[in-house]
């Protein structure tokens, strides 16, 4: 789960940094670099890795295992722990076997520094061409471009590749706005492309209540749907940015209820929603709850205690007068002309769903190890004093609190929501907390000074259902 808050925090700072993106460290697993306090054995990084001693080893081990002649070809392996090797691995598009090799070009919008001007493929090839490397990660292209067939686990360059022109073409590359390249050190970036830590995160409160899941209305307006955990889901219109308008809906008559079939107690409930993208033709939405078998007719599955698994639920005791297998968690199909529903499936875990543009339903299935351990560092969140509601607060203090944070939400205009114990929260204008952006056009009005939430607030999260946030974001970005 660590990497799944790691994912959404830097969404948030693109809003704080006045930086590229390209220029935003980041690991291949999605998560933020670790600090080392001392340098790493095999890899050699200070300060900044993506790597610990443990992963150090497991590359000392990979690289001894793969038997490669020259020391000098290590280096492709020790870009792992790089702290910008999301972007070296291009693991936003198609993930690469081997970092983006240098080639000497650089655009003049590049935030890396000169290094990247470096022919380091070249240098790749004229010194590994002849190396025997056991299972090569030189063996496929990322272009289509595949290397000769070979029947032996130890190969070298050129019997993969017919010359350097064609492993360059493969493996190499440039450094642009939107990449960077390896040289075979650590990534380095120009002053004007350094980061900074975020003075902290910019909020505004626009609505009441404990809602797990938000859904943009599929018509393109500015209304949203909001899930609360006992069953009932609400049509809300969000309010212009800058309109200092509240969130509006009409709390006694939600858009539809479903409290009589999900099974609600502090660990179950209603976790996730989705709607057609058509949803405006032909009304159909989707619910991810958990049932009681023994109350609800239409609650059925396969228990994970099953005879795959060699095991026999009847075999099994009770856990607190439930009987094994009594709860299950269904994705049920609804419409928003008529009232029944058809469980599309009864799975184990069920935490959220949502459409992606391909037109297929995914879900989430597990709740993730270390669920809510999302970051080693606090995050200050500042509330903007021309809030349309006035943000929660500390007992006994001026500081914003959000309490815990269920999910994360996005409206058709792209605005990012905070769903939390406290409220519904949007993302702001940095400026609205005096925060320095230079990305922002900032008017000449004044702005007031912000309140940052104490660090301990920062880490409040709750683990029913933190996947849903990871997905919610995915489903932006598609």
């Amino acid at each position: 789960m660590e990497g799944v808050f790691a994912v959404i925090f830097i969404v948030f700072n693109f809003l704080l940094l006045p930086y590229p993106s390209s220029s935003l460290p980041l690991c291949t697993d999605s998560r933020a670099p670790l600090t080392v306090s001392t340098k790493l054995e095999f890899c050699s990084y200070n300060g900044s890795s993506c790597c610990n001693s443990t992963d150090d080893s497991k590359l000392q081990k990979q690289f001894q295992a793969m038997n490669i002649s020259d020391p000098s070809c290590a280096s492709l392996l020790q870009s792992r722990c790089d702290p910008f090797s999301a972007k070296l691995f291009t693991i936003d598009s198609v993930p690469r076997p081997v970092p983006l090799l240098c080639n000497s070009t650089v655009s003049t919008n590049s935030s890396q520094s000169n290094q990247a001007t470096n022919d380091f493929c070249s240098q790749v090839w004229n010194t590994c061409q002849n190396v025997l490397i056991l299972n090569s990660p030189f063996a496929t292209s990322l272009q289509g471009q595949a290397g000769a067939p070979v029947n032996s686990n130890f190969t070298k360059l050129t019997e993969l590749w017919q010359s350097k022109t064609d492993f360059c073409d493969a493996f190499g590359g440039a450094s642009t706005a939107g990449s960077i390249c390896y040289d075979g050190e650590p990534v380095t970036l120009n002053e004007t492309g350094t980061t900074s830590a975020p003075h902290g995160l910019c909020l505004e409160k626009i609505g009441e209540g404990n809602y797990l899941d938000m859904v943009a209305h599929p018509d393109g307006s500015n209304r949203a749907f909001f899930s609360n955990q006992q069953g009932k889901i609400w049509l809300a219109t969000i309010p212009e940015v800058g309109s200092r308008g509240a969130l509006e809906h009409d709390e006694p008559n939600p858009f539809v209820d479903l409290t009589d079939q999900v099974h609600f107690d502090t660990t179950f409930g209603m976790m996730g929603i989705a709607f057609h993208p058509n949803f405006a033709e032909n009304g159909r939405f989707f619910a991810s709850f958990n049932c009681d078998k023994g109350k609800s007719p239409g609650c059925s599955g396969r228990c994970s205690c099953n005879s795959d698994v060699n095991c026999d639920p009847s075999k099994l005791r009770l856990d607190n007068g439930d009987q094994p297998c009594q709860y299950q968690s269904v994705i049920a199909e609804y419409t928003a002309n008529g009232t029944a529903s058809q469980p599309s499936s009864a799975i184990r875990s069920e935490k959220d769903i949502h459409y992606g543009t391909s037109f297929y339903l995914w879900a989430a299935t597990e709740d993730p190890e270390n669920s809510g351990n999302f970051s080693t560092n606090t995050i200050p969140f500042g509330c903007a004093r021309d809030s349309p509601l006035e943000c929660s607060t500390v007992p006994a203090s001026t500081l914003a609190a959000l309490g815990y944070i269920y999910s994360f939400g996005q409206d058709n205009s792209k605005d990012i929501y905070l769903l939390t114990s406290s409220g519904v929260y949007r993302v702001a204008a940095p400026s609205r907390c005096s925060y320095t952006c230079s990305k922002e056009n900032v008017t000449a009005v004044a702005s007031p000074s912000p309140t940052t939430s104490p660090p301990s607030h920062a880490n409040q999260l709750s683990p029913v259902i933190l996947l849903s946030a990871l997905l919610l974001l995915m489903a932006g970005l598609a």
